[in-house]
């Protein structure tokens, strides 16, 4: 009689990849002076709540603090750490707390003004994201899509009032 060999199927890990470029219509410089406007972000971004930093300003060794909250059910405790911060052009980051891993932003003049680049990997670590997105992921996809969505128009938006 031949072994039996059952293959057991692992679960993926509730892992979010993400990357994608936007296009402003400001100079690295102004689009900069966007980012850097910290104290505006949980009043610009209604998905972002209890926001702090510790730091000075944007630059390497600033941790920021806040609560995200998407268009789902749930929220999540994240700390970043810029690990990286070159004005107009750079930042890179850990992320820590129900959310973990790394991100990037590259900033570079374009035609119309600047590229923006973002990419990041995070992995879900609250245990019922991690049961959900065995199910769900496409969901907790979908929610987290809109967020980024809803933080390019605003941000937008912002870069634009401050053109006029």
């Amino acid at each position: 009689m031949e072994p039996l060999v059952v293959w057991l199927q692992m679960p993926r890990p509730p892992v979010i990849a993400y990357r994608r470029a936007f296009e402003f219509n400001v100079a690295p410089a102004a689009l900069w002076a966007g980012i850097e406007r910290v104290d505006q972000f949980e009043r610009w971004w209604p998905w972002l709540q209890e926001f702090r930093m510790e730091g000075e300003s944007l630059a390497e060794g600033s941790v920021l603090h806040g609560v995200v909250v998407p268009p789902l059910p749930y929220r999540m405790r994240i700390r970043v750490e810029l690990t990286r911060c070159e004005a107009p052009v750079a930042i890179d980051a850990l992320i820590g707390g129900d959310l973990e891993g790394r991100a990037r932003l590259r900033v570079r003049p374009n035609d119309i003004g600047s590229l923006v680049e973002v990419a990041w990997t995070v992995e879900m670590m609250q245990r019922p994201m991690r049961l959900a997105s065995r199910i769900g992921l496409p969901l907790l996809q979908w929610g987290h899509d809109r967020v980024v969505e809803s933080t390019v128009a605003g941000f937008r938006r912002r870069l634009n009032a401050a053109d006029t």
